[in-house]
């Protein structure tokens, strides 16, 4: 479904995170005049197109969906690949290992020993949802977050690990720290990361 959102955009409701990724390489491809930002989220994807005749454009969206839609079942959008290094020192990683019943080293071997894929950016400018974890790291949020996260922190919560972009408030379990820049607003783009790109984490 393709609804009006606001004045300048329209909502694909995907209601799948591969047809999402899908969606967004297509629409980047595709080149479509007028639209100046495109965001994927776990089941839809927002296209900006301020000025841009939204018949014409509904019309352009609903012919790439029906021609993504097709391929369901073809694997998900193979995006390219980044390294992280990561000391894992994090203020979280004692009880992160104890909730999981399992050892300091297991902990950190189960969350650097596969490759995670960004899901969507959101919460703040930068900030990757990393999907595929282990599911013996999913955990809760802590009861009583942080005031200040320092940047460059590795965490996770539920069934998501992220890099914290800037220092912020925050309630993830904290794993350890990188010294790589995933949120730098000199850069173009400014977020190392980007929906459907995979992402490893190697211990240092």
């Amino acid at each position: 479904m393709i609804r009006t959102a606001g004045e300048h955009a329209l909502l694909v409701e995907t209601g799948s995170l591969e047809l999402s990724h899908r969606l967004d390489a297509a629409l980047r491809a595709e080149e479509l005049g007028g639209v100046v930002e495109i965001v994927p989220g776990p089941e839809t994807v927002l296209v900006v197109a301020p000025g841009v005749d939204q018949g014409r454009l509904r019309a352009r969206l609903e012919a790439v969906v029906g021609r993504e839609r097709g391929k369901a079942g073809a694997g998900a959008v193979e995006g390219p690949v980044v390294t992280i290094p990561v000391v894992y020192d994090g203020a979280d990683l004692d009880s992160v290992a104890a909730l999981a019943g399992i050892s300091v080293a297991e902990v950190i071997s189960r969350h650097s020993g596969r490759e995670l894929v960004v899901g969507w950016l959101g919460f703040a400018p930068g900030f990757a949802y990393l999907t595929g974890l282990d599911p013996v790291l999913e955990m809760p949020r802590l009861d009583t977050p942080r005031t200040s996260v320092p940047a460059g922190s590795v965490a996770v919560a539920g069934p998501y690990s992220a890099v914290y972009p800037t220092a912020s408030p925050g309630g993830w379990r904290l794993l350890g720290r990188t010294s790589v820049r995933v949120w730098d607003v000199a850069a173009d783009p400014p977020s190392l990361f980007r929906p459907g790109m995979r992402v490893r984490f190697q211990p240092t």
